[in-house]
């Protein structure tokens, strides 16, 4: 007997809607899993940790450079400023913004206008710092998942040429670039303004006293940078550091009033700033701040990096200018108060008065003032939120 199935119009038809939802759902689990699997991201953030010379600037870089999400570059403007002919920091702005514009997006041929014709890895400013340079794909050195070590990065990770940096550039979530050759925001907004970028400015500031005291252990490695920053005009010797460091306090003040005060719309929610001395309070918790900020999260390693190098007993030198060293980093930022003259606090105080100001840091009126490490120098800052205040009046009576 031959027995026909008829199937019902209805139920066929229900039956051939619950497939599509099944492969559109599947589908959908597919996308979000891909890029954990393969380590290639939908879409890069960009991350610019804008600084001044020692502001603490190198630690932070390495806060990013260590997770394992990022692919990190280390002052890439260098090259820009150490190549050009007595130039001044105005006219040099373009040049490394598109330095830069270049980089965050994984193309370093721009590169090819500062390097020899023939280049590795190491002619970058301060490759080795850089954990992704020391892993793969770049180097088979170090796993993503593990922190880098920079002299055995040194040794062990030149390659020829640059496709293997490129090609290592591109398998991260997150492109971070920490500069200290901006002196203004402007120049900028085309990149905040790039629908290819997603941009986030980190804005790390350092006591000015402190900063003082930290550069004269260094003063000869900063003789190009400081002509370049004084626009190549001729400042007494003595008067160096001082102008100098008025011109950094003044830039700071730009780039915090310009990015509070009135900021265009692209930059909403795009500009943080973070005093060193907050993060050396409690790095901890700072640290898990900046990455919800950039989006991306802790690990149980990373908390232990971050703890162990902020909790040593070493108190750095002059030799460690871009080295991580373990030190505890609440007195590495109280040292100025018993090192530095009083004489000298008093001049930075006079030259960076009104930064100090906006950016919370309280003046001494004299060495014993100075030197009682009870009287807490830091003003409390409110919690981060982006503001749309109007007015400097309104800014300041937030402070």
């Amino acid at each position: 007997m031959n027995l026909r199935c008829k199937v019902n119009l209805n139920t066929l038809v229900f039956l051939l809607i619950l497939q599509g939802a099944t492969v559109v759902i599947f589908y959908g689990w597919y996308v979000q899993l891909r890029p954990c699997e393969s380590g290639t991201p939908t879409r890069k953030v960009h991350v610019l940790v804008l600084s001044s010379w020692r502001s603490g600037s190198s630690f932070m870089g390495q806060v990013f450079s260590q997770h394992p999400s990022v692919f990190y570059l280390m002052e890439p403007a260098w090259h820009v400023w150490f190549t050009s002919k007595e130039p001044t920091a105005r006219l040099l702005r373009m040049a490394v913004r598109d330095v830069m514009r270049s980089i965050f997006q994984c193309d370093f041929s721009v590169m090819d206008s500062y390097l020899p014709e023939q280049h590795n890895v190491s002619f970058l400013f301060m490759w080795s710092h850089s954990r992704a340079l020391c892993s793969p794909p770049a180097c088979p050195l170090t796993p993503r998942n593990q922190m880098s070590s920079e002299p055995q990065c040194f040794q062990k990770c030149d390659a020829r040429g640059l496709q293997k940096v490129e090609e290592a550039c591109g398998t991260y979530s997150h492109v971070v670039l920490k500069e200290v050759r901006f002196l203004e925001l402007e120049s900028l907004y085309p990149l905040l303004q790039d629908p290819n970028m997603d941009l986030r400015i980190i804005h790390l500031v350092r006591d000015p006293r402190a900063v003082l005291k930290s550069r004269e252990e260094s003063a000869k490695s900063f003789e190009r940078d400081d002509s370049i920053v004084l626009g190549q005009r001729k400042v007494p010797a003595a008067e160096v550091q001082y102008q100098v460091m008025q011109e950094i306090c003044r830039s700071h003040v730009r780039i915090n009033e310009r990015a509070v005060l009135k900021p265009p719309p692209f930059l909403k929610g795009r500009y943080k700033l973070v005093r060193y001395e907050d993060v050396a309070r409690n790095p901890l918790k700072e640290v898990n701040d900046i990455y919800e900020f950039v989006g991306l999260g802790m690990t149980p390693q990373l908390e232990d990096w971050i703890y162990t190098v902020t909790h040593g007993n070493g108190k750095g030198s002059r030799k460690e200018a871009f080295q991580i060293t373990s030190r505890n980093a609440t007195n590495v930022s109280q040292a100025w108060r018993t090192m530095l003259p009083y004489s000298k606090v008093k001049r930075v105080q006079e030259v960076c008065k009104g930064a100090m100001s906006l950016l919370g840091y309280k003046t001494v009126n004299g060495e014993k003032e100075q030197k009682r490490l009870d009287i807490d120098l830091l003003v409390p800052q409110e919690p981060y939120q982006f503001s749309w205040v109007s007015t400097k009046k309104e800014h300041k009576s937030k402070r």
